[in-house]
């Protein structure tokens, strides 16, 4: 079982050096920035360091760390798993005795303790397969799924959405009473008919922005417990 990982990532007021990376031929500057600031991230570097497979690990380990979403033995899905950051965390925190099932619609190498499972979590025959892999109704849903940005912050806004309200669904269809699903969502929360209707089906509803998200981030998640069952 993969050891876990740090709760908060860095050490807090750790300082790094920053790398400076060489222009090289027809990069253009967007991309020139984005390397140098993941080079100097330090979300990255101590990513690296633990063996995860991405930053966004340390998001799911901060939200953990405040709402206590692990335990062990649970029964984990990661919707559009992919890398796999959040998977690992799953299986670490959960133990021995956990079961996670890791969804992507995309390729996934596997991440040893845990069930990977390729195809789309709107397929009928999707669903029937985690449910198979998990031996019985879910106690925590993950997504860490965003749509393709348009860079039109209404019709980006109104994608996002539309992605929580199907991992939602997704989610009421397979949590056992008491369960907790976490989401991304962006800037401005959740439309108000999606949070009125996560507060009718789970007792606490509550957003969130973790350390590893950056501060230059619209990034944010909701992360709703106690589920009440379906209706």
């Amino acid at each position: 079982m993969a050891k876990s990982p740090p709760s908060a990532g860095p050490a807090a007021g750790s300082r790094l050096l920053g790398t400076r990376l060489k222009t090289a031929k027809g990069r253009t500057t967007a991309s020139q920035s984005w390397l140098t600031r993941q080079l100097n991230d330090p979300y990255v570097i101590a990513a690296k360091a633990d063996g995860l497979r991405s930053r966004a690990a340390y998001k799911i380990t901060g939200l953990d760390d405040r709402f206590k979403l692990f335990k062990p033995g649970l029964r984990v899905v990661d919707l559009g798993a992919a890398p796999g950051g959040w998977t690992q965390i799953a299986v670490a925190r959960t133990g021995d005795t956990g079961r996670v099932v890791a969804l992507d619609i995309l390729h996934m190498e596997p991440v040893p303790g845990a069930t990977v499972l390729k195809g789309d979590f709107e397929d009928a025959a999707t669903e029937a397969a985690v449910r198979e892999a998990m031996k019985g109704p879910a106690d925590l849903v993950l997504s860490d799924m965003a749509p393709n940005t348009t860079g039109h912050t209404a019709t980006d806004h109104l994608r996002i959405i539309a992605l929580v309200e199907l991992a939602l669904h997704f989610a009421e269809q397979v949590l056992a009473p008491g369960g907790a699903f976490v989401a991304k969502v962006f800037a401005g929360g959740t439309e108000a008919a999606l949070l009125a209707r996560m507060k009718q089906s789970f007792a606490d509803v509550k957003h969130a922005k973790p350390p590893a998200s950056r501060k230059d981030s619209a990034e944010m998640f909701v992360v709703a417990r106690g589920f009440r069952g379906r209706a």
